[in-house]
């Protein structure tokens, strides 16, 4: 297996936290998002979306798109359990994941990708041009203070996200979070539940990854 990475980049910083929380080690490719290797005919043979993180399997399989990866390894890696353990919780964990990885990190890449002027052209992930749309900078902006208030109420009456265990749900609103920091954006000070959660995870060696 090989794991296609860029250092710099949120979305596969999910996967290298799941990784880390598993305790693998897997050969990782770091591809240079910054001169657009991700453009190249070669990643594309890899990855037509030309987007990372991507897992290559040993029969040469590709899986892209974060959580699809993190599927993958959860399920030939069990232990410790990061997407549920029984049906009512895996849907549990897939539904708060889903909906952070919505309000929080793609409200988040909406506001970043319509401002960065390294972005011009490149407002959407992939192989194709697309234009910024300014306006789109302060409604991603005023998304992700929703998704502040809303991670607050989650944690107001349970230690994580999904419920008494760290997943990969909290992983997902903890890159989050992080993530808005490129936008200079972080979490309000009456948000106290989810800066006392904040606190937990980012002590968590994986954090590092």
């Amino acid at each position: 297996m090989r794991f296609y990475d860029c250092s710099t980049a949120p979305s596969p910083r999910r996967v290298r936290i799941f990784i880390a929380e598993k305790g693998l080690d897997i050969p990782v490719v770091q591809v240079d998002l910054r001169n657009d290797e991700h453009l190249s005919e070669e990643f594309r043979k890899l990855n037509p979306w030309c987007t990372v993180p991507v897992l290559e399997l040993d029969d040469g399989a590709a899986i892209s798109e974060a959580v699809a990866v993190c599927r993958y390894l959860e399920d030939a890696h069990p232990e410790p359990p990061l997407m549920g353990v029984d049906a009512r919780d895996r849907a549990v964990v897939a539904m708060w994941e889903h909906r952070f990885e919505i309000d929080g990190f793609l409200a988040v890449t909406e506001a970043f990708r319509n401002a960065a002027r390294g972005l011009a052209g490149r407002a959407l992930t992939g192989p194709d041009h697309v234009e910024q749309i300014p306006e789109l900078v302060q409604r991603g902006r005023r998304r992700v203070e929703r998704f502040f208030a809303a991670l607050d109420a989650q944690l107001a009456h349970q230690p994580f996200v999904a419920g008494e265990r760290y997943t990969i749900a909290d992983i997902t609103a903890q890159v989050a979070v992080d993530f808005a920091g490129w936008i200079k954006m972080s979490l309000p000070a009456e948000c106290r539940h989810a800066t006392d959660w904040y606190g937990r995870v980012s002590q968590r060696p994986s954090a590092a990854a």
